[in-house]
């Protein structure tokens, strides 16, 4: 994926400046020891396997803080990265460098690690037909930001936020009434987004299904009730002659048991793990002697 695509340049910028200014305010102090000509290269190297993204975040922080830092990268957003491998190279003055070097080592560390994480999810089903998706369980102000990340990773972005997806959870469902109040709600309401509802219980799949619901949020559902799930979703569409719903497994999905639950035959997992438990990639900046 493109990062324009999902992030504009100006969202970037506007993440970058609210971030240096969050750290800078008034002025590096320390950074300020050092004589202003001090010229310096410094390599970034990371120290463990890890999948990259946030170079255009790296990049932007030191474009605002001083355009003549002058940065050579190896690598691109989605490569796997071994230990101790450079991954880019800094020229600029040394006051320049110090004062950027943790912001920008802050918004890679964390997207790499998201991409990282969602890597390993993605290789653990391969074989199957399921997708990974992601959720809105991101790092507030960075949602943008880590669903990149995630689709460096392999993964597949669901609904952005509230208003690209209709998706109908049980409190929405207690609060309309019934499943098939909701789904009259929500198709009288909009066709020109997606339309997703959750389900529990079998019994509830066939009601939305009756309903006329296309795509469905298979909650914390054990792996036979999943392959049930799916043997209805199959049978409803084969008795009814139009295109199979597609079927959303989450809740409890951990990287030992996905391959078992992407075996079920489900379209897709969500997994929220993928940018709320995230372990941040290790990075280091050192400069040349």
């Amino acid at each position: 994926m493109l990062r324009q695509e999902l992030i504009t340049d100006e969202q970037l910028a506007s993440q970058v400046a609210t971030a240096l200014d969050e750290d800078i305010q008034s002025g590096d102090i320390t950074a300020s020891l050092i004589p202003v000509d001090r010229q310096v290269t410094a390599d970034l190297f990371s120290r463990e396997l890890a999948v990259l993204c946030g170079r255009d975040w790296l990049t932007q922080t030191f474009s605002q803080l001083d355009s003549d830092v002058k940065i050579k990268w190896f690598v691109e957003d989605g490569d796997t990265i071994n230990p101790d491998q450079i991954v880019c190279t800094l020229t600029g003055t040394a006051q320049s460098i110090l004062t950027g070097e943790r912001t920008a080592i802050n918004f890679l560390q964390t997207l790499s690690g998201t991409a990282t994480q969602t890597r390993l999810y993605v290789d653990a089903i391969k074989g199957t037909d399921t997708q990974i998706l992601d959720t809105r369980k991101t790092i507030p102000g960075l949602r943008l930001a880590q669903k990149y990340a995630v689709a460096c990773g392999g993964g597949i972005n669901h609904r952005i936020g509230l208003y690209d997806m209709i998706l109908i959870k049980e409190n929405h469902i207690e609060a309309a009434g019934s499943i098939e109040e909701a789904l009259i709600a929500a198709q009288n309401k909009d066709s020109e987004v997606p339309l997703e509802i959750e389900v529990e219980t079998l019994k509830e799949l066939h009601q939305a299904l009756d309903g006329g619901a296309k795509r469905m949020l298979l909650d914390n559902m054990s792996n036979d009730t999943l392959i049930e799930a799916v043997k209805i979703n199959q049978q409803f569409s084969s008795d009814n002659n139009i295109p199979a719903a597609k079927l959303e497994a989450s809740g409890n999905v951990e990287l030992e048991t996905i391959n078992e639950i992407a075996m079920t035959g489900v379209d897709y997992i969500s997994i929220g793990a993928l940018t709320k438990h995230l372990k941040a990639v290790d990075f280091s900046l050192r400069f040349r002697e």
